[in-house]
């Protein structure tokens, strides 16, 4: 064993070499300004000549380290309270530009873009990113430990105007200090970085780090951002009350009022610590979730879309692996999918010098008899070690009528960007332990060790994860427990000059994950993914093809469907599987997913569709499909799913959108309709229907309708 892990060290001492990548100046200098800029994206005020101008930018793709096609310019400016950043996108060929999102937090990896990343600790690990494209609509993200925590759902206070002329497009930011937690310091030094990208060319530029194996989220790579001085974060107190009010109905005859007042108080205790209070806190505006059909023995995982929640989401993780999670924060607040009321809460959270804390308490209502009021409480602390390591402990708690469930986490990272001269490595490790009131308190243990090296044409994964028989955070997420994991992944990413129609090829000799019982080591299930041959073109597109080998052990009959049980046993299934996805830049765009083979005593083909059509830059149009066909010795079964989405976004600051979705197991269709109005940047109007209509029996029955208008509004103090 040790042989082989000495040749796999030294295969990766010869075939990856390189120096890191910077370009001088790598320090931009932030002009004070007392002139008053008017938000317009046309940067004709005097401060903008008068501040230092960048233009040494680099590209990432598709010619590492050749120079842009088109010039590209970056500004900072301030005031006492507000940062400012300007940009000049100029392009020889303005009428290819490609911009179809206008939609808050769109998604800007099909247009043509600029992203900031700031990180104001200047910690080698943790940034705000702000994203704007030619039509001024805006996207934001809160990045921990560069890039492992992209937190996507967090809407900070902030604005971004753009216009395009025959020269370019041009942007301008203005974030107010307040949105940004930082020291205060006499001579502040932040880092930051900047990426272009000009989607007809396909051509990603970068100001520093623009090497492959980079991606703008290594803020280890980042530029400096100095000459801040006496700034002020001007809000001490937010005020964020809302007032909701509409009506239900469950059997279309008695309509029901829904009213509801409350809100959040948000405190800043120091400049980088941070508390939130909320009362009677509502989520009536969020989207629902997909409903899907589960074809495995195991739980489905759904991401987090209540606000409250998402900020500092990623500061309370703890990953065991396998997705697993000691605090998964939708085990407060619903319950099979129904929402439960919350009375309120309270959350401490920041950074003092290179500690980060975090301490969250929430409090529910009870419904009927089967649901008690209960506490849910988290504590989190995490210590920065060297330039990009940290170790941490987490400590969740769930109390109800006397009944507590308690777990205990520690964890650590080890990351460098300097393996190999300039290679990335990162290392973690973590252990968990449950204590629950009226369970038994042994064989509750968790564990992950993972290594990963994550570069440009090699990819190497490596991790081993064991779940004991009682382990149980009450608080998180398990797929399933009383197992040890262990998984490995090779991958490949060539990029061969002599072909010029590929930008990269995408090779994987190795994925495996092997489950043994924790308990018994005896095997549980095997999964084995080979791919040889996939490939992304200059263009854009991408095709994948897999070949899967599985070996699943029954210990006892599984229920799949209504009408199919698969008894107990051991199964080997084969598998094929082909991935086709045009660029999704162009105005319509689509993907092809198929997958076919044995499946426990039968066959299962798999085929998932999905198009994206965008008419224009306020009308964006999606829909998927997705089927499965099964086969067995004496019945065939076919499950569908269906979606849909249209957007119509009038402005940066108003939109409607319609959702819907039906599968033939639950035989409903749930449809979704929604305005969302910005009057001021961090208040909000929503209005809001939705509908679940039942299907079975080849008619509509309107069986639920929810109408209701929602106003919160932003007070700084």
């Amino acid at each position: 064993m040790m042989r082989k892990l000495f040749l796999l060290v030294v295969f990766f001492q010869i075939a990856l070499f390189s120096e890191a990548q910077r370009s001088y100046p790598d320090t931009l200098h932030a002009y004070y300004t007392e002139q008053k800029i008017d938000l317009d994206g046309k940067l004709t005020e005097e401060c903008w000549q008068n501040a230092m101008h960048i233009h040494n930018f680099t590209q990432r793709e598709l010619y590492e380290g050749e120079q842009p096609t088109e010039r590209t310019e970056v500004a900072i400016v301030y005031t006492t309270n507000t940062l400012y950043i300007g940009f000049w996108g100029y392009d020889s060929e303005p009428d290819k530009i490609i911009a179809q999102k206008m939609k808050r937090d769109f998604q800007w990896g099909t247009d043509d873009n600029f992203e900031v990343i700031i990180s104001t600790f200047n910690d080698n690990r943790n940034g705000y990113l702000f994203v704007t494209n030619p039509n001024g609509a805006r996207a934001d993200v809160l990045i921990s430990n560069e890039g492992e925590g992209f937190n996507k759902s967090w809407n900070g206070v902030w604005d971004v105007a753009a216009t395009v002329t025959d020269e370019g497009w041009f942007a301008e930011i203005q974030i107010p200090f307040s949105t940004l937690k930082f020291k205060k310091e006499e001579n502040l030094v932040w880092g930051i970085n900047f990426e272009r990208n000009i989607r007809y060319k396909r051509e990603q530029i970068m100001w520093q780090g623009w090497y492959r194996i980079y991606e703008l989220e290594k803020i280890s790579q980042a530029g400096k951002l100095d000459g801040l001085q006496n700034i002020k974060s001007k809000k001490k107190v937010e005020l964020k009350p809302y007032i909701s009010g509409g009506v239900e109905t469950l059997d279309e005859k008695k309509w029901d009022d829904r009213y509801k007042i409350g809100g959040d108080v948000n405190i800043d205790i120091t400049p980088t610590l941070k508390l939130n209070m909320t009362v009677n806190t509502d989520f009536a505006q969020v989207e629902s979730d997909r409903a899907r059909i589960n074809l495995s023995r195991f739980s489905l995982y759904y991401p987090e879309k209540r606000q409250f929640f998402l900020e500092a989401k990623d500061l309370f993780q703890m990953n065991m692996g396998h997705r697993n999670q000691v605090f998964y924060s939708r085990t407060i607040g619903l319950q099979d999918g129904q929402e439960i009321p919350i009375y309120g809460g309270a959350r401490l959270f920041g950074k003092e010098n290179r500690t980060s804390v975090g301490v969250m308490s929430i409090q529910t209502a009870s419904r009927g008899d089967s649901v008690l009021t209960t506490n849910y409480s988290v504590a989190r602390v995490r210590q920065d070690l060297g330039n990009q390591s940290s170790i941490g402990a987490i400590v969740t708690s769930k109390l109800l009528n006397g009944r507590y469930n308690i777990v205990y986490g520690a964890d650590f990272t080890y990351s460098t960007s300097k393996i190999f001269n300039d290679k990335n490595l990162i290392i973690n490790g973590a252990v968990a332990q449950s204590q629950t009131s009226d369970s038994i308190n042994q064989r509750n243990f968790s564990y992950k060790f993972s290594l990963s090296y994550p570069n440009d044409w090699i990819e190497y994964d490596l991790a081993i994860v064991g779940i004991q028989q009682n382990f149980n955070p009450e608080m998180g997420f398990l797929r399933r427990n009383n197992y040890r994991m262990y998984y490995t992944e090779l991958q490949f990413n060539p990029r061969p000059k002599f072909w010029p129609f590929f930008r990269n090829l995408n090779l994987k000799p190795l994925d495996i994950n092997y489950y043994v019982n924790e308990e018994t080591n005896q095997l549980e299930s095997i999964f084995y993914e080979l791919r040889p041959f996939g490939f992304v073109t200059r263009s854009g597109e991408v095709t994948e093809f897999n070949v899967q080998w599985l070996f699943d052990r029954l210990e006892e009959p599984f229920e799949l469907l209504d009408t199919i049980v698969i008894p107990e046993g051991e199964y080997w299934d084969t598998r094929g599987e082909v991935q086709l996805e045009t660029f999704r830049g162009r105005k319509l765009s689509g993907e092809i997913f198929l997958n076919w083979g044995k499946f426990y005593t039968g066959k299962r083909t798999r085929l998932s569709l999905s198009g994206n059509y965008s008419v224009n830059k306020h009308w964006n149009l999606s829909a998927e499909w997705n089927r499965n066909f099964l086969k067995f010795d004496e019945l065939d079964f076919i499950t569908d799913e269906l979606g849909g989405r249209v957007i119509y976004a009038y402005n940066p600051k108003l939109n409607t959108s319609m959702f819907g979705q039906w599968n033939n197991e639950d035989d409903e269709i749930l449809l979704n309709f929604r305005i969302n109005w910005i009057p001021k940047i961090g208040s909000d109007f929503y209005f809001v229907v939705n509908q679940v209509i039942e299907t079975s029996n080849g008619h509509l029955r309107f069986t639920e309708t929810t109408i209701l208008a929602k106003l919160i509004w932003r007070f700084a103090i």
